[in-house]
């Protein structure tokens, strides 16, 4: 009886056991090949632009297979779906995920130019808040720095030299509303906000002329000369330095005129 029961219970508890360990072994194996297989439907559906229906597959891959060879590829994926869906902010913060959770991967620089994309494409116009713009251009400056020569560069260069037209635009623009209010103490203020931050834009030149028109109406004319001064400095060959030219005459006739007054 004893043999008995012995030989009822590897019956009963041992051979099924061993039975579920060999099962479980050849699903490890099928795992593998099962998420070859979501790869490689998922970028198919990627190449298609059927974004949801690869967005779900890679999903897949990222939260079941996070240790396999593709979690790296599937996140970046992830992130330039919801970029080609508009979604800039979240794949801002995906991209940013994907070089942070992946130094070593192939995927980081890329990682690094889309996030700068991102806030690129979230840049309003000249008009609105530009804290996107700002954030394009601080991304569009670190990537330079990170890969110096990149193939890229020459792009961010041109998309910076973009962004901060467009913020001294703002400034400019800004100016010339204060002086159509005939508030020309704020004017000068963002007239001076383009020419300190913004000499590298077209509304550099401009920007001094209008600061000089309002100086010249608050009859602040010592302050007139040395912007005179400093434009004919800037710009030997400007194409304004007649109006500059002048206006620079009217000034140097009202100070002649207030020295005589004082004596």
């Amino acid at each position: 009886m004893p043999v008995l029961r012995t030989f009822r219970f590897v019956a009963m508890v041992v051979v099924p056991c061993l039975i579920l360990v060999s099962c479980g072994s050849g699903r490890a194996g099928s795992r593998d090949e099962s998420v070859d297989e979501l790869y490689t439907q998922a970028m198919k559906l990627f190449e298609d632009e059927d974004w949801l229906e690869a967005r779900r597959l890679f999903d897949v891959i990222s939260l079941q297979y996070p240790a396999s060879e593709y979690a790296d590829d599937a996140d970046f994926h992830l992130a330039q779906i919801h970029y080609e869906m508009g979604e800039y902010i979240l794949a801002a913060f995906k991209f940013s995920s994907v070089y942070r959770s992946y130094p070593r991967s192939d995927l980081m620089r890329r990682a690094h130019l889309q996030e700068a994309m991102c806030y690129y494409s979230l840049s309003p116009s000249f008009n609105r808040d530009q804290t996107y713009t700002h954030q394009a251009i601080l991304k569009m400056t670190e990537y330079q720095a990170l890969f110096p020569g990149d193939e890229h560069a020459d792009e961010c260069t041109r998309i910076i030299e973009e962004l901060r037209e467009k913020l001294g635009r703002r400034e400019f623009e800004t100016a010339v509303l204060y002086t159509k209010m005939r508030l020309r103490g704020a004017s000068i203020v963002y007239y001076d906000g383009v020419i300190d931050n913004f000499d590298d834009t077209s509304y550099l030149e401009p920007a001094f002329l209008g600061k000089l028109q309002s100086l010249m109406i608050l009859e602040r004319y010592d302050e007139a000369r040395e912007t005179v001064r400093l434009y004919r400095k800037r710009f030997p060959s400007g194409e304004l330095l007649d109006e500059i030219n002048d206006i620079g005459r009217e000034v140097e006739e009202r100070l002649s005129l207030g020295e005589k007054g004082e004596k």
